[in-house]
């Protein structure tokens, strides 16, 4: 790794310190500190002309060198504070996927203001409640993209950021390291979108994923499935690899999943990244050899053993799991230097994490307060905020099974686990038995005023005898499914999460057939 600041010593230099004196944390963040800056700076001097950048088509690609990079975000700085935004503004981003997304994301922060960056497919009446959660100084759309209604403040539309690459470079705004950086919002899917303020010190955090989970090196060219707005894709795909001077390779917005396999050969990837769900359409047709292939990346959802498998075996590459949320991005995760059992993933090293009301080895997964890229708080709501701590550990909400050497099993949310005859069932243990007949979602339902049970949810041309015949030979009794609904597919949020509540939605809209 590489320093970024005069006068700090590298990383890699504290942490063989830290090491060395017995100790399991990660170094502290320097300060001032610049999110952007420490993005940037390093790798734009010492690797000016290399490529950071392609957005890529089937035809070809758009090709963004790190000096021509950094200049525009900069600029982009600068352009924003011309037209007299001050540090801690809002910027609320209404960006596909193109350049002009982390240009703004990261100018913004390099000036010392504050992004928001949105899923651009969001409607008027959703991007409202975001914004007024947010709070905007400035909007920044492309075209044809839902507003707000009324609009509660000034609109610039995308190509004028393009404009600002020509200004001369705002000076980076340096500060300390807690102070709020960005804000991202939440999927959802517990309800309501919440707004989650980070700190410039969240990048600094992200160097215990490099190896800890990614794998990732200058020499890399990692393709991100994802859309620019998923945190995911943001920091896997776009910010670590701009920090260790490696290439981010992303899709143009409206590239289909199919073509991932060949943007994959063609462009040389190395290292690819997507959502299990990706993965899975991915593999429905017959993949082109991928000779400079070396892993994947799956984060998102948990990604099935039986589809872990599949792609070992059409790909001859490994595939790397972890589990992270908004709030904290992924910080339980295998990796390339520590395989994990199938299913399973390790704490990265620097992380402290608890399983909390543990019994047999199952809990509440939980972080410290202290881990650096633990969010500030819920814009706005300081309740929720509050809500998420039991003393010093922010209880994330997911179970989790850990055996004797650290390694920890995703069980499900603890709101998606489901009461089968007084037993708590995982959703994700119930689907797993489907693995090769069909794509199975299950969730709790009520059947009439009182009653609750499992319901299946599928995708495919499988029988409802053979899904049952499945189940009573892999399943207890409690855990199977009562009936089975057939659906075109199954419903996912934007950043292809499956979505359970639809599911129960969808079951009091159709009822059994």
């Amino acid at each position: 790794m590489h320093c970024a600041y005069r006068g700090v010593l590298c990383l890699a230099t504290v942490l063989r310190g830290v090491r060395n004196a017995g100790m399991d944390i990660w170094p502290p963040c320097p300060a001032p500190f610049n999110l952007a800056r420490h993005v940037l700076e390093a790798s734009a001097a010492r690797l000016p002309d290399k490529s950071a950048l392609q957005i890529l088509k089937p035809t070809g690609a758009e090709r963004w060198s790190y000096a021509r990079l950094e200049a525009a975000v900069r600029g982009c700085g600068a352009g924003l504070l011309a037209l007299g935004l001050e540090p801690g503004d809002r910027v609320l981003m209404r960006l596909g996927n193109g350049v002009a997304f982390p240009v703004l994301f990261l100018g913004a922060i390099a000036a010392g203001l504050v992004p928001v960056p949105t899923n651009a497919a969001l409607t008027v009446a959703e991007i409202g409640r975001m914004a007024a959660v947010v709070g905007p100084k400035l909007i920044v759309a492309d075209a044809g993209v839902a507003l707000p209604d009324p609009l509660p403040c000034p609109v610039v539309m995308a190509d004028q950021v393009a404009k600002w690459e020509a200004l001369p470079p705002c000076d980076w705004a340096m500060g300390d390291p807690e102070r709020l950086a960005y804000a991202v919002f939440t999927s959802g899917t517990s309800g309501r979108a919440m707004a989650v303020g980070h700190a410039h010190r969240a990048i600094w955090a992200r160097g215990m994923m490099h190896q800890g989970w990614e794998g990732l090196g200058e020499s890399d060219r990692l393709l991100h499935a994802g859309a620019m707005n998923w945190t995911y894709t943001l920091g896997t795909g776009l910010m670590d690899p701009w920090t260790l001077g490696a290439t981010a390779l992303v899709p143009a917005a409206g590239v289909a999943v199919e073509a991932m396999p060949l943007l994959l050969k063609r462009f040389d990837a190395t290292i690819f990244a997507a959502a299990p769900g990706v993965v899975r359409q991915m593999l429905r047709a017959p993949l082109p050899p991928l000779p400079k292939l070396r892993h994947a990346l799956v984060a998102g959802e948990a990604m099935p053993v039986a589809l872990a498998r599949e792609w070992r075996e059409k790909t001859g590459t490994g595939v790397y799991e972890a589990l992270g949320m908004s709030e904290c991005s992924t910080f339980i995760s295998a990796s390339p230097l520590r395989p994990a059992p199938e299913g399973a993933a390790y704490a990265q090293e620097g992380r402290r994490v608890t399983v909390l009301d543990a019994v047999e080895g199952e809990g509440v997964l939980a972080i410290h307060r202290s881990d650096p890229g633990l969010m500030l708080g819920y814009l706005g709501d300081d309740a929720a905020t509050a809500a998420r701590y039991r003393g010093e550990w922010f209880v994330t909400g997911d179970l989790v099974r850990r055996a004797e050497d650290g390694a920890i099993t995703y069980l499900g949310r603890a709101d998606e686990m489901m009461n089968a005859g007084g037993y708590r069932v995982s959703p994700l243990e119930v689907e797993a038995a489907f693995a090769g007949l069909a794509e199975v979602a299950v969730t709790e339902v009520e059947v009439k005023a009182g009653v609750r049970v499992i319901g299946g949810f599928y995708v495919g041309d499988a029988s409802e005898a053979n899904l049952q015949a499945r189940a009573e030979d892999r399943l207890a009794r409690w855990k199977q499914p009562r009936f089975w609904l057939r659906l075109d597919a199954l419903p996912r949020n934007a950043n292809n999460k499956l979505n359970r509540r639809a599911l129960a939605v969808l079951y009091a809209e159709r009822g059994k057939p």
